[in-house]
């Protein structure tokens, strides 16, 4: 009777040890798998993380393209209207010297508000291309910020999901001395992007 009480406590004492050892053995398998990240879960380790090569982008992303085309379209067409205003200048500007070489003007006066005349011209061609040298500046930074509200705009969309917890700009000039490939969501974000700016053609 006694060694079968012992045989029985035996038993139970294996028993005991093998589930505790399972027990400890899920814990573990499940605490390697999964990190806990505050909101979900992420798998095999990779950290929720990833950033996007704006110089790319910015190359790769038809609005962007669209945009900076349309800039070079407006400084083109002002200097256009700077240098053709500047050679109608330069003309009379030269036309006045060879009068006044040859004692073409009747009165001294009539020479000299010529003259006053060809000058208030030389200044509102200056103006003029201060002027439109301002606006260009204020249509560049409109479109800078026009690209920068659409890209964020679409990163809360594009990461509506909460797959990332933290999505970086990486660009020659910023801080980031190294980043991963496997991090890189450069070509994805692109592509979505375009697709999103041709349906709303």
């Amino acid at each position: 009777m006694k060694n079968l009480s012992l045989i029985i406590n035996a038993v139970l004492a294996v028993a005991i040890v093998v589930l505790f050892v399972l027990v400890l053995s899920n814990k573990s398998n499940s605490a390697t798998k999964h990190a806990v990240t505050g909101k979900d879960t992420i798998i095999s380790g990779k950290l929720p993380i990833a950033y996007v090569n704006v110089d790319s982008l910015l190359l790769h992303y038809q609005f962007a393209k669209d945009a900076n085309e349309s800039l070079i379209k407006k400084q083109e067409e002002s200097r256009a209207t700077i240098n053709s205003k500047a050679v109608q200048l330069k003309g009379e500007m030269d036309e006045f010297q060879r009068k006044l070489n040859n004692n073409a003007f009747l009165s001294r006066d009539r020479a000299e508000q010529e003259q006053a005349r060809l000058q208030k011209k030389q200044q509102e061609l200056q103006e003029l291309d201060g002027n439109l040298s301002k606006q260009l500046m204020q249509i560049q930074q409109k479109m800078s910020e026009q690209l920068r509200d659409t890209i964020n705009v679409f990163m809360k969309q594009f990461n509506k999901d909460h797959k990332y917890q933290l999505i970086i700009s990486n660009t020659s000039s910023d801080n980031v001395l190294y980043a991963d490939k496997g991090y890189d969501i450069t070509e994805e974000v692109t592509k979505a992007l375009n697709e999103r700016y041709a349906a709303k053609k």
